[in-house]
């Protein structure tokens, strides 16, 4: 540690406050968001560029859980510094505690989802309306919520199913939701709020309060992570089940959370605030977790849950894979493959590529970008019938051979640029009232005089 790298840090709110810094980034990202959320809007219900109802009901969860994501990696940066009782990250900590705390606003996301359920009642998603689109319910986002229709149009999967409606039903589904979404707000606004207080007061009896907490913490958080990805996210093909799949969410809230991370940090220094605070040695390991976590940690499990599931060779787990694996789909898994993990292994790997600002600035934005096509892969594919009737898998390679990912229906761009817009709003108007140090946490000359060996 170095007294002289501490003794030269400025602590003053002009390096510390945005205060009117980013207004026009923050004005321009409520522009995009309406604009982006008006079009999709409209793309959705007037069926353009053949748009169905099901394909705009998945992107907007597609895009929901990739802006939760983040808010979700940063959540867990936020109190796993606090478990390990680390000093270096003093410095970053506060961005993280900004970015988790847009989780108060979680259960907004789910607005469109619990309409569903308002508006179609038990659903009938086969049924289709006058347009020749799937009739809006419950069951046309998740199929468990109609088996009415499932077991008429998709009889294989829906005696597989029959034996998860004990968990897979809407009361219990609302239940969960609603546990995951208030302990998300409450915990991660409760780290804010008494970091916050502990600038004022420098109680130093608020760090042991937190890493106290911070263990039932992170147990919670695995439970909720893990459950969300199974309502949220498996149980849109409900026949398929991995234990893996859990794991494989929190590897890509990590890709994103320490990807937005730092962006907004390093955008921030663009601005001029947190000179010789943040520094390139915290670059390094921020560098460092977004390589751990979003490549290697996320290609390992992707891997084990592949490998795992493919040797077993049982159809309705390998069923899964095999969406993914015919048509365009195959051409898109490759992509994901290779923008996920074998470019950025490659161009991240470096020490000094991880100490350059402008480098570390794309490496972050091109992660977020495949963190975004993860979910898309996660969320949009749909198990063939022929996966349940067919003899052999050549027979579902034919029948599929066709199919298109969706990737370029324009829809995919609007809610993104709806919901992401949202987002980097609320997100920008956080950071331009918040100080962004931890100015009286008791490990931050530790953080300051931060050096890596």
């Amino acid at each position: 540690m170095s007294s002289a790298h501490a003794i030269k840090a400025d602590l003053s709110d002009a390096n510390l406050r945005m205060g009117s810094a980013g207004s026009a980034i923050q004005s321009t990202a409520g522009v995009v968001a309406v604009v982006g959320l008006v079009a999709s809007a409209a793309i959705g219900y007037t069926g353009a560029f053949g748009t169905t109802h099901d394909f705009l009901l998945k992107s907007w969860l597609q895009n929901y859980m990739f802006v939760l994501a983040i808010s979700l990696g940063a959540f867990f940066f936020v109190f796993i510094q606090h478990l390990t009782r680390a000093g270096w990250s003093t410095t970053v900590r506060r961005v993280a505690e900004i970015l988790a705390a847009n989780l108060q606003w979680a259960w907004v996301g789910l607005l469109p989802i619990a309409a569903l359920w308002l508006l179609g009642g038990g659903g009938h998603a086969a049924e289709g309306d006058a347009h020749g689109h799937a009739a809006w319910g419950p069951g046309l986002l998740f199929p468990w919520a109609d088996m009415e229709a499932m077991r008429a149009h998709h009889p294989a999967e829906a005696d597989l199913v029959e034996g998860k409606l004990g968990y897979l039903n809407g009361t219990f589904f609302w239940i969960r939701a609603l546990v995951y979404v208030v302990f998300w707000g409450l915990a991660s606004r409760w780290f804010l709020k008494n970091s916050l207080a502990q600038d004022e007061s420098g109680d130093v009896s608020i760090t042991s309060k937190f890493q106290k907490w911070a263990g039932p913490t992170a147990i919670l958080f695995g439970l909720t992570i893990t459950f969300a990805a199974f309502d949220w996210m498996m149980s849109l093909t409900p026949a398929w089940f991995s234990t893996m799949f859990g794991v494989y969410f929190f590897a890509g809230c990590c890709t994103a959370g320490f990807a937005m991370m730092i962006v907004v940090i390093l955008r921030v220094q663009s601005f001029g605030r947190l000179q010789d605070v943040v520094n390139r040695e915290h670059c390094q390991d921020l560098g460092k977790l977004l390589f751990a976590f979003g490549m290697v940690f996320w290609a390992y499990i992707g891997f084990s849950q592949y490998m795992l599931i493919w040797y077993a060779n049982i159809p309705e787990e390998t069923g899964w894979f095999l969406a993914r694996q015919v048509g365009g789909w195959g051409t898109l898994s490759f992509l994901l493959l290779l923008g996920h993990f074998v470019v950025p292994f490659v161009a991240l790997i470096s020490k000094w590529t991880k100490r350059m600002s402008w480098y570390l600035m794309l490496a972050a934005i091109w992660m977020l970008a495949f963190a975004w096509l993860d979910l898309f892969w996660l969320i949009m594919p749909t198990i063939p019938e022929e996966v349940f009737t067919a003899s052999t898998y050549m027979e579902v390679v034919e029948a599929q051979a066709d199919a298109t990912t969706g990737i370029t229906n324009p829809l995919n761009a609007t809610m993104l640029l709806g919901i992401g817009g949202a987002y980097v709003w609320l997100t920008v108007r956080r950071v331009r009232s918040t100080r962004l140090l931890a100015i009286r946490d008791p490990r931050l000359h530790e953080g300051l005089g931060f050096e890596n060996q």
